[in-house]
């Protein structure tokens, strides 16, 4: 198969789970959009023989996570309060979860992402971001402690 072709199909496919994936992991829309390009560019350097759909998926997100750690070595900064607008909440009034969640460390919050927003497992993150899937447990137990006490005291505020 012409590997160039398939890239547009993958690109159309899943270009946008994989923005929001580096989004959630890099918090910050040029980066995360440089990450989506290098992963297609990775795709085809490597040309992977990928047997469908899902190992397709879960490869191009280890690819784009991979990425995005290499990113976080060099940088050492929070996600920009403009991500608030763009990042995908599950409803219109769940800014203060999107804003609780971009809160989280690096760590945190791609476990969260690709659990929640992706539906992968822990095993299928651990994968995907090269850890234990007890570590991904882990950092999912701490994101949904730290989420839990910043919505409390958010509703406290209110």
């Amino acid at each position: 198969m012409d590997h160039s072709n398939r890239l547009g199909e993958l690109a159309d496919k899943y270009g946008d789970t994989l923005f929001r994936a580096a989004l959630a992991i890099l918090g910050d829309v040029q980066e995360a959009e440089d990450a989506v390009q290098d992963t297609f560019l990775r795709y085809l350097e490597k040309r992977p023989d990928l047997r469908d759909g899902a190992h397709e998926k879960a490869w191009l997100l280890k690819v784009t996570a991979n990425g995005c750690k290499s990113v976080l070595r060099f940088r050492r900064r929070h996600p920009a309060v403009e991500l608030l607008d763009i990042y995908p909440a599950p409803d219109s009034g769940s800014r203060e979860l999107v804003e609780a969640i971009l809160a989280l460390p690096a760590n945190q919050r791609a476990a969260v992402h690709l659990h929640y927003y992706e539906g992968y497992t822990s095993e299928e993150i651990g994968t995907i971001l090269g850890q234990r899937p007890g570590t991904v447990r882990s950092h999912l137990s701490r994101a949904r402690d730290a989420l839990r006490r910043y919505l409390s005291e958010e509703e406290g505020e209110g």
